[in-house]
Formats: structure tokens, C-alpha cells, sequence
């Protein structure tokens, strides 16, 4: 028998990939996702969520995105790395990304593109453009100078640009040393770790949305205990954990996941 069809699931339930349909929403996922939702459309300007490596903010992006999904009237755009070597590559790579070409190759003609394609999708064809930046940590005072001359472009009504940023928490003093930068930001938001409840029903619910519906549970609740008492309710690192414990179950031959099986995996993780 496969790996799958011992443990009765159709996918992989603890991937550590940002797939929207493994995306658990904890009160602190919820909360960001309306938010952000309503900062959108409401085309309020710059909106930036933070929070610890493993807290679900690059899911959390991939979600939202998805959320508009059959929305021709919301264009998102996404940076997945925002690590340029100068001001004109970055600015190169936005034009790239809004698909603008300027007729001449400098950082004014690359500006003036930028400023004239969102004023055309923004206010000529009324549509709202997002420009989504996860790893937001990585962004220079010159980048994020840049953004912050982006985010001056508006109608006496509204913002063209919608810029989300998802970053590590380093990036709270590099947004603050810049005034005029921090000052623009209409929705800060910080998503911390799952609690222990949290944690359980994380972890049922990609269990059911890989297609387990077994009468027995897979973990015991001393089992659930350790793995949040191990990971501090990091979600990756729940995952990571909950997937070695499965093939360990597997590889036992056993039917639940115990304190005593837990135990052993922890060791050799730590290892």
C-alpha cells in the first residue's frame, strides 16, 4: 500500500508550500485577511502585516490573492523577493511587472511610466491595482522611497497603488526611521504564533482538507501537547513536525500518533 492510502488521505496534509487550500485561519489569519480585504477596496494605500519566520504571511498572500479570483476590476502584481542591487533595477523590475515599457532606460523615464500606467488602469479604466511585496524585511530606505513616491499618486478619493507588504518584524524600525513612510501606512498588523487550541485544529484541518474522515484520530492529545509545547504554535514548524510524525507512524506500523511516538520524533529532530 502507498504512503497515502495507509494513512486513508488523497494529498499531503503538512506541505510546508504556501498552498491556500492547506491555509488555516486562525483569528489572527482571519482577522489580517478581512482587513487587508477592506483596505483594498476601500483603496486605502499601504497596509503592511508582520510577523515571525513561520507565521503564515506568505500563505496569507497567496490566499488573499485567491480571494479575488473572477475580480477583473483588481489587478494584483507580486514580488516575491524584494532583493534588487540598485534603485534602477528595482524600478526596471516594477515597470517589468506592470508590463510598461519606457522610451528611455533611466529612473525618471521608469517613474514617469510607472506613474502614467497607474493612472491609466486607475483612473482612465477605474480599476485597483495591488502590488503585494512578501520578504518586506529585505526592502532598502531607497526602496522603500520609491513606494513611498508610488503611494503619492491619488484622486482626491483614493490611492492608485494599494501596496501590501508582508514582512519579517525587523522591518517595523527601518518603516519608522522613514516619517513620511510610516506615517502612510493605514493598516499595521502583526500575526503571532497559534495557541494550543489553535494548534489542534490546525492540524485537523489539513488533515480533512487532504481527505482523512478516519473514525480514529491520527493524534492523541498528549501527542497535540508536545508539538505545541515544541513549536510554540509556529505553523511551518507544526507542519514540519506533524509530517515526520506521520511517516514515523508509518513506518512503525502504528495507529496513533502517541506522547511516546512524539518523544522519539522531537529527539531526533533536535539532533
Amino acid at each position: 500500500m502507498s504512503y497515502f492510502e495507509i494513512l486513508e488521505l488523497n494529498k499531503e496534509p503538512f506541505s510546508t508550500s504556501p498552498d491556500p487550500f492547506f491555509f488555516y485561519r486562525s483569528s489572527a489569519h482571519e482577522t489580517a485577511m478581512k482587513r487587508l480585504e477592506i483596505a483594498i477596496r476601500l483603496r486605502r494605500g499601504l497596509s503592511v502585516i508582520m510577523g515571525d519566520v513561520g507565521t503564515g504571511k506568505t500563505t496569507l498572500g497567496r490566499t488573499l490573492l485567491q480571494s479575488f479570483n473572477g475580480e477583473d476590476d483588481y489587478v494584483f502584481h507580486m514580488i516575491l523577493d524584494p532583493t534588487y542591487k540598485s534603485e534602477f533595477q528595482f524600478l526596471a523590475s516594477l515597470t517589468k511587472i506592470f508590463g510598461v515599457s519606457p522610451n528611455f532606460r533611466s529612473t525618471l523615464d521608469y517613474k514617469d511610466a510607472i506613474e502614467k500606467y497607474l493612472f491609466q488602469k486607475g483612473v482612465d479604466e477605474d480599476k485597483t491595482i495591488i502590488l503585494l511585496i512578501d520578504e518586506g524585511q529585505k526592502l532598502t530606505p531607497t526602496f522603500l522611497e520609491i513606494l513611498r513616491t508610488l503611494l503619492n499618486y491619488e484622486t482626491n478619493e483614493f490611492k492608485l497603488l494599494q501596496l501590501v507588504i508582508l514582512a519579517q518584524m525587523e522591518v517595523l524600525p527601518k518603516l519608522k526611521r522613514i516619517n513620511n513612510f510610516f506615517d502612510r501606512v493605514t493598516l499595521k498588523y502583526i500575526i503571532n504564533p497559534l495557541d494550543e487550541k489553535e494548534t489542534e485544529d490546525m492540524i485537523e484541518y489539513r488533515l480533512k482538507q487532504a481527505g482523512y474522515n478516519g473514525g480514529n484520530r491520527l493524534f492523541s492529545n498528549g501527542a497535540i501537547k508536545m508539538i505545541y509545547d515544541h513549536t510554540m504554535g509556529y505553523p511551518r514548524k507544526i507542519a514540519v513536525l506533524c509530517h515526520n510524525a506521520l511517516e514515523e507512524l508509518v513506518m512503525k506500523d502504528k495507529k496513533i500518533i502517541d506522547e511516546s511516538l512524539m518523544v522519539k520524533i522531537i529527539r531526533d529532530e533536535v539532533v
